[in-house]
């Protein structure tokens, strides 16, 4: 089906933390066609001419038709969604770019940051009996989304930076222990660029599969303006995010 803008019905828009905010709209035509790991692309009705801001797909609710939108709040496009209100009206372009490979057994999501929202709507559509997460933040306050992944997966371990809550450290930092103790045939990545690469290179040792999903400044958000583009690993081509990905194999771009 074609990726057509469309104004959707905002219907609730509420902190989870701070910073942090949940906007869950009416758009059913998107719902029924999304996948994990693809995004939409925002732009605030009748709001001064800024650029669409994209946002992860965090869950979605086919019965109901609708989508929940995670994002932090960072700068005047964020903080024109942030000022939405039930009922009010926001121009949706999805669902865009490529998803995660749904084709495991055993997966291990990854996720640090604003990067653990997209892995809700892929836990969603992975078997929680075998799905295990491993999610780390600075500290205990940044990890509200312990009670989103409770009946998606099997096991949550967590670290946080200054020990707060679960193991402290990084992820890498309980990675190479739960990788001697469980056998996963998948990972699955997304958070800052310097936790991806430190889990790829644990995940390549091991001969895991891994696939990540990258964040990048968009513009079009259809592969036109070549702003969101990324060297391959092996140099021979230039990959678009926002078309090519925003989800890759890790030896793709690492």
């Amino acid at each position: 089906m074609p990726k057509v803008a469309m104004d959707v019905v905002v219907l609730e828009n509420k902190h989870l933390s701070d910073d942090v905010k949940e906007l869950i709209v009416y758009a059913p035509d998107i719902a029924k066609q999304a996948m994990p790991g693809q995004f939409v692309h925002l732009k605030v009705i009748k709001s001064e001419p800024l650029l669409r801001r994209p946002i992860s797909i965090a869950s979605v609710d086919e019965a109901k038709g609708t989508l929940s939108l995670i994002y932090r709040i960072v700068g005047k496009g964020t903080a024109a969604i942030a000022d939405l209100k039930a009922e009010n009206q926001v121009n949706c372009l999805g669902p865009l770019g490529h998803g995660f490979d749904l084709n495991c057994k055993r997966p291990l999501l990854i996720g640090g940051g604003m990067g653990i929202a997209p892995l809700i709507f892929l836990a969603q559509r992975l078997c929680p009996a075998t799905t295990s997460i491993l999610m780390g933040g600075r500290n205990k306050a940044e990890l509200f989304w312990q009670k989103r992944y409770e009946g998606l997966v099997n096991e949550i371990f967590i670290t946080t930076d200054d020990g707060s809550l679960g193991v402290k450290g990084f992820t890498v930092t309980l990675l190479p222990e739960l990788l001697k103790t469980k056998q996963y045939d998948r990972i699955f990545v997304c958070g800052p660029e310097i936790m991806m690469a430190g889990v790829v290179k644990i995940a390549q040792s091991q001969g895991i599969a891994c696939q990540v999903s990258l964040e990048k400044h968009m513009a079009c958000g259809l592969g036109a303006c070549l702003s969101c583009t990324r060297e391959s690993k092996d140099g021979s081509k230039r990959k678009k995010v926002c078309k090519d990905g925003p989800v890759f194999w890790a030896q793709e771009v690492f």
